[in-house]
């Protein structure tokens, strides 16, 4: 008999019923409110195309990292799944993922696939392996639709602004599409860019030169010359703010920064741009250019994210046999005080600079990052991200870096994801934990009601509009 899926209208709340009605008072302030999205992983083509999705095996299966990536810790290969393999038959792949289902018991997955199926999909029973068929069949007919189309979905889940990332080396052609239309007036879905120049700052990435040489066809710079690839950087940098770019990202391995002198940072270039890269010149020169790009956000506006601490593609054998991000990135140890000091010497004081940290290193919370937002002008910090973006992660997150930071100096939620289908689910998750965390500083009065109304409507708009400059 298949099992009954039921979305429980109190779920995430304080368990205690004096502080759980608290929460669910806050929430409906907030829970109809446009959802905001800086900062994700989209694929702009979906919203210039407005092409049908597939099945849905391709859509929430092959390239959700954190589904996949449990399947495999279970021994069962990701190309079984179609991951790495377009020839894979995506309804055995799905009845593989429903037969295992249970896995995510427990997990921020199942919050948001259960609200997918329910929310979206409208289905009424739980996926396991008896249901595997039906759930396919009716996830892939729904898909074909024109009221599941890319840009219907958009417009349904109340979506104001998302922010996809794009490398320098990107043609941009698919937002130039997008704001074709916008200005057409035959869609007025936001959807802009971020800068995310790591393919051309990273020595030790395994395209690096090749990279180079193509960032300069995409300028018409001398990218192998400090001065023409920096000029190569800010030209891109005015291409992407042309369609609506108001951030950069910067995924480094560290959060180290440095301040060499232009004679130093030209002698670095030379050498790690002629290909013998030691392990000490590439660190050297991602934490230079974290320093070039606060530089040449003072100057050009966007706002910096920095997504430092993630040791990227750790599991070798995957790497070499699919290729990045297939669910191997693992968190590491990350220094802040230290590695941001030189970047803080030079720029901390500048009252136009913007930069949000984020962490995987959830210890440097309440040691390192509050104490630095809580008195640099320039900092914020992030959400609770990747690993993290959970409900325990965001009820550590708030609890680690209020009584520091105070939440004015955060900026709110955003969703970091490829997996379009979730983000209503992540952005709700996130506002019923924030919601449940000002509950309880009611209840122990440490706020008043009308404060706690204002956070929960500042944690969910206000803050994201003004740290993304939205």
């Amino acid at each position: 008999m298949p099992k009954p899926l039921r979305l429980d209208p109190d779920r995430l709340f304080p368990a205690d019923p004096a502080t759980r009605a608290i929460a669910r008072a806050l929430y409906a302030q907030v829970a109809g409110l446009p959802i905001i999205s800086p900062h994700g992983h989209t694929d702009p083509a979906w919203f210039a195309s407005n092409a049908p999705f597939g099945n849905a095996t391709d859509l929430l299966l092959v390239p959700d990292h954190y589904v996949f990536r449990m399947l495999y810790s279970h021994g069962i290969a990701m190309e079984r799944l179609g991951v790495g393999n377009p020839a894979a038959d995506p309804r055995a792949a799905w009845r593989l993922f429903a037969s295992h289902y249970h896995l995510f018991r427990g997990t921020p997955s199942r919050l948001w696939l259960d609200w997918v199926f329910a929310e979206v999909f409208g289905l009424e029973t739980r996926l396991d392996a008896e249901t595997a068929d039906r759930h396919f069949d009716a996830i892939t007919a729904q898909l074909a639709t024109d009221a599941f189309r890319p840009r219907a979905l958009f417009d349904r889940f109340g979506i104001e602004v998302i922010a996809t990332t794009e490398s320098p080396l990107d043609p941009l052609d698919h937002h130039q599409a997008i704001r074709a239309d916008n200005q057409a007036g035959r869609w007025q879905g936001r959807v802009i860019t971020a800068y995310r120049p790591d393919p051309v700052i990273d020595p030790d990435h395994e395209d690096f030169r090749a990279n180079l040489a193509r960032f300069a066809e995409v300028t018409g710079q001398d990218c192998f010359s400090w001065s023409g690839y920096l000029a190569a950087h800010r030209q891109r940098r005015a291409d992407f703010k042309a369609v609506g770019a108001t951030s950069s990202d910067h995924g480094h391995p560290t959060a180290r920064t440095a301040n060499l002198s232009a004679a130093e940072a030209e002698a670095l270039f030379q050498r790690v741009s002629s290909g013998k890269v030691t392990t000490g010149d590439a660190e050297l020169f991602r934490a230079q250019m974290l320093t070039e790009m606060a530089a040449m956000s003072l100057d050009d506006g966007l706002v910096m994210q920095i997504h430092p601490g993630s040791f990227r593609n750790h599991n070798a054998s995957v790497f070499a046999r699919l290729g990045r991000d297939k669910g191997a990135d693992i968190p590491t140890r990350t220094d802040f005080v230290h590695a941001l000091k030189p970047l803080l010497d030079r720029f901390g004081n500048a009252p136009t600079l913007s930069i949000i940290l984020f962490t995987l290193d959830e210890s440097a919370y309440a040691r390192e990052l509050a104490p630095l937002a809580g008195h640099y002008p320039c900092l914020k910090l992030g959400p609770a991200w990747w690993f993290h973006d959970s409900p325990e992660g965001m009820r550590r997150f708030r609890r680690a870096t209020t009584e520091t930071a105070g939440f004015y100096n955060t900026v709110g939620f955003n969703d970091d994801t490829r997996a379009f289908l979730s983000i209503p689910a992540r952005h709700d998750v996130a506002r019923r934990i924030d919601c449940g965390v000002l509950a309880e500083l009611v209840a122990e009065h440490q706020l008043e009601d009308w404060e706690a109304a204002e956070l929960a409507h500042d944690l969910t708009s206000t803050l994201v509009r003004q740290a993304y400059k939205l």
